[in-house]
């Protein structure tokens, strides 16, 4: 269970991590112009918080673990990233456009929070 909560993990940490930095990096009118049209609905301060969420997700994911200091926070973080994937969900849903990534990336974070708590707790 351990390696197959790493996988989860490591994986949902690159993506969460690059969407993030992106999200928080780049100006709003760039991720308009790059196909994130959902953008235009938030100000631009809630659009860099989107992003820093999810690095701090994806960092929180691994880290933990890695350090062995209060494992229990990577499933958290996972839960919390799953809150964020289903407030994608609705938004891309009301907006007419393709939830298919965020379903993706909810559903894993949902099973990393599951495989977590199960490693970690059990």
């Amino acid at each position: 269970m351990l390696i197959a909560l790493w996988i989860v993990n490591g994986l949902l940490a690159l993506a969460f991590i690059a969407a993030g930095a992106m999200k928080a990096l780049r100006p709003k009118p760039a991720l308009v112009a790059s196909g994130m049209g959902w953008a235009d609905d938030f100000s631009d301060p809630v659009v860099k918080l989107i992003g820093i969420a999810e690095v701090l997700g994806g960092i929180g994911l691994v880290l933990p673990l890695l350090l062995s200091i209060a494992p229990v926070f990577a499933p958290i973080a996972a839960v919390c990233l799953t809150i964020v994937m289903v407030g994608a969900i609705v938004v891309h849903v009301r907006r007419h456009e393709n939830p298919t990534p965020s379903v993706v990336l909810a559903v894993l974070s949902a099973a990393s929070a599951v495989l977590g708590f199960v490693v970690v707790l059990g």
